[in-house]
């Protein structure tokens, strides 16, 4: 334990000392641990997308993913992080306290560094853009695409963060479960790219239908696809602020359910084509991931296990149904992130364990779902991600994207 009371800004802008307090260095070293982790997701997401794409569109997808990470880092400093995490402000939005990282404390409740707390949730921010740009593939010009992610940072994702994390934020305080971000990284970057891919229409530029959603590299799929697994344990293990129990039960329920989803996918992917998609393994195991997210901290196994049935189900269903309706859904990203995302919490709702949340810091509840007799907590769950679908989708469809 190591003595530390005066802020941060007081310490890097003016060159203090810092004197009295503490902060724990295993919970420390933990989440920077995670950090990384959760910063690998959003060039795993790149290279996911461009074995997903066609050959001249993977290198602009690689690119994107790692320059919305650092369009998102700045606007983060400035002031995303203040608007989401700042305690004064209204229940949508908070101020611009700790813009510039100003004004910030040393400590967070799991006795870590603020400091720390606000890179770990920059990742999460950037690795939301990441998500939603995938929208554009084939469709959309770098420059332009950087300045949508830096104003769908701002008015979409810093809000639906600020309601769900925040001490202040309105779903926060009505009681609502969301363990790793499944409102806020995936409805809302899920919403954004289905907005995103009606808004342009479909990708045509003289390529054959099925040329154009067959992926062109498998390998590099696959590949994105373990980078995305691997750095999902310090989404979802990370949440819980602290090497303990939680953290190891969220990275349990994500591998988990990943492997129910992923299985799931290419048993439903048998059954149509007669063949063995190692790409819908994959994204079967992504929908598990994501489905599970919500809920990571505050299951049991057995639900886990069922999170990633669903969510692979839902996937392939709601894949098919955009097809068949001529809604050309880029690398399938809501069918994925904002339907998984979506019943993910609402299954949290539902199997939300009482024993678990009260392990766990939970807004004004204790984390308690259907299975124990709180009949109301789906109704807040889906008030919620439904709140978040639709800010999310109304932004972009009346912006114009």
């Amino acid at each position: 334990m190591v003595n530390i009371t005066q802020s941060y800004a007081a310490i890097i802008w003016n060159d203090s000392k810092p004197v009295g307090g503490t902060y724990n260095l295993g919970n420390s070293s933990f989440i920077l641990n995670c950090v990384a982790l959760v910063f690998l997701m959003s060039p795993g997401v790149g290279i996911l997308y461009s074995g997903l794409l066609r050959r001249k569109n993977a290198l602009s997808a690689l690119y994107l993913s790692m320059a919305a990470v650092a369009v998102v880092s700045i606007q983060w400093f400035i002031m995303g992080f203040s608007l989401t995490f700042s305690e004064e402000g209204t229940s949508f939005i908070g101020n611009f306290k700790y813009a510039c990282l100003r004004n910030t404390p040393m400590n967070r409740p799991a006795e870590i560094p603020f400091s720390l707390f606000y890179i770990y949730e920059a990742m999460f921010a950037a690795l939301s853009s990441v998500i939603a740009i995938g929208a554009f593939a084939g469709r959309g010009r770098p420059g332009p695409i950087l300045v949508f992610v830096a104003i769908w940072t701002t008015l979409v994702y810093d809000p639906i963060a600020h309601s769900i994390w925040s001490k202040m934020g309105w779903a926060n305080r009505l009681g609502v479960l969301d363990f790793a971000g499944g409102t806020s990284v995936h409805i809302s970057s899920g919403s954004a790219a289905l907005a995103i891919s009606i808004y342009l229409g479909r990708r045509t530029r003289g390529d054959t239908k099925a040329r154009m959603h067959e992926a062109s590299n498998p390998t590099n799929v696959v590949l994105g696809t373990v980078l995305l697994t691997f750095g999902w344990f310090g989404l979802n293990g990370g949440s819980a602020m602290s090497p303990d129990i939680i953290a190891i039960q969220a990275c349990i329920n994500s591998n988990l359910s990943a492997a129910a989803g992923a299985l799931t996918a290419v048993v439903l992917n048998y059954r149509t084509r007669r063949r063995w998609s190692p790409v819908g393994f994959c994204s079967g195991a992504i929908a598990g991931l994501v489905t599970i997210t919500p809920g990571s901290g505050y299951v049991t196994p057995p639900a886990a296990f069922l999170y990633g049935v669903v969510g692979a189900t839902l996937y392939c269903l709601s894949a098919r149904l955009f097809a068949y309706v001529g809604i050309d859904d880029s690398l399938d990203i809501f069918a994925t992130h904002g339907v998984g995302g979506l019943f993910g919490s609402i299954l949290t709702g539902v199997f939300a364990q009482e024993s678990l949340g009260l392990l766990f810091y939970s807004p004004s509840t204790s984390g308690s779902g259907w299975v124990t007799r709180n009949w109301k907590q789906v109704g807040y769950q889906a008030a919620s991600a439904g709140a978040s679908l639709a800010r999310s989708w109304h932004l972009e469809r009346s912006s114009g994207c």
